[in-house]
């Protein structure tokens, strides 16, 4: 069987998943389901449409607003890697927001720094963990200090926090010490190892779906169906293929990475990650009494997790910082065309929050 690559090439990725039909859950059935504990959100896909061309302008702005930051924080990061990684760079991006990202630092390492990664795409869920069976089809061809975990960004610092324990116990299961690091262009809450930046920008990918994810799907896992030596599973939205903006996302992040790598300015910055925790969590404590929320799982802080809730889940409310910020713009687009009350919090140390819907069951 060919290695899957979603509507990318080889030489971008291989993704460490199960292509498979899954049965489309209603958004509010699927919160329903997830807040009863009947099923974990693992378990469940909601039905993914096409974006509306409205809203693909929406990311062609973000793009023309923001390629050239990305641009430059993935020569800082790839600088980082090769730094912390010299005996060899294995790529592993959490899929799927990680997916993009990983497949453009592939690229910017061997166009500009003439080293070739292999870059795998592999699955970790909330409470589920790594994919251990990725994990093993790795170390078969890789060294355990060549890997590095990469993702788009964090945001209350949850699945840095799964990595670290899904490799703690990885460690103990299959004897291999694997180094517990994430790699991120933007760290909110001072949960990364190594990252580009702390800001809270509009990462354009982070606008789309699977039409800036190789057309795959987040990955999904039912420990009831899938076989012991299973990947994760995951959709793959092939019929979506006329309107596929993979390719055009890397190609135009490629081109500008080339124009911005003569500027020279490429100094990791100096993060105060202990402060970026400390304000997490100072927030996550004041938002959880001020709108009387049960749990932290229901405040996603930061452009990149509101923009999911407003994609995939039932949201509450969405907080803004301004306004009238451009970054927000298409989480404006989003909360008006579902009926989603805005608060205006000045006061935010993001630019966005997204709350979601507790459901009376």
């Amino acid at each position: 069987m060919p290695p899957f690559t979603g509507s990318y090439t080889l030489d971008d990725v291989q993704f460490l998943l199960k292509p498979m039909r899954v049965k489309d859950t209603p958004v509010h059935l699927k919160e329903a389901l997830i807040q009863s504990g009947k099923k974990h959100y693992s378990e469940m896909l909601s039905h993914e449409s096409l974006p509306t061309n409205d809203y693909v302008a929406l990311f062609q702005t973000a793009m023309a607003l923001n390629q050239e930051r990305v641009a430059k924080h993935l020569l800082i990061l790839a600088k980082q890697i090769i730094a912390t990684r010299p005996q060899g760079i294995t790529l592993v991006s959490l899929a799927r927001a990680g997916t993009p990202i990983g497949v453009l630092l592939k690229q910017v390492l061997k166009r500009h720094f003439k080293i070739n990664a292999t870059h795998y795409s592999v699955s970790i869920i909330r409470d589920v963990g790594l994919d251990n069976n990725a994990l093993r089809f790795i170390l078969q061809q890789h060294a355990p200090e060549s890997l590095v975990f990469v993702d788009g960004w964090t945001g209350k610092g949850v699945i840095a926090r799964q990595l670290a324990a899904s490799l703690a116990d990885f460690g103990l299961s299959d004897g291999v010490v694997i180094p517990a690091e994430l790699y991120v262009l933007t760290d909110l809450s001072g949960s990364a190892t190594v990252a580009a930046s702390c800001e809270d920008y509009l990462i354009p990918s982070s606008v789309l779906n699977s039409t800036v994810s190789g057309l795959v799907s987040r990955s999904v896992y039912d420990p009831h169906s899938s076989g012991a030596d299973d990947f994760h599973g995951c959709v793959y939205y092939q019929h979506f293929t006329e309107q596929d903006l993979s390719r055009y996302f890397i190609e135009t992040m490629l081109a500008c990475v080339k124009r911005v790598s003569h500027s020279g300015d490429f100094e990791p910055p100096i993060i105060n990650r202990e402060q970026l925790q400390r304000i997490s969590q100072t927030l996550l404590c004041d938002l959880a009494e001020q709108y009387s929320i049960s749990h932290a799982n229901y405040i996603k802080p930061g452009i990149g997790e509101a923009t999911r809730v407003l994609l995939r889940r039932e949201a509450q409310r969405l907080l803004l910082r301004d306004l009238n910020a451009e970054a927000t713009r298409h989480l404006r687009w989003l909360a008006e065309s579902k009926s989603i009350p805005i608060t205006v919090c000045s006061d935010l140390p993001y630019q966005a929050v997204a709350l979601i819907k507790e459901i009376n069951l």
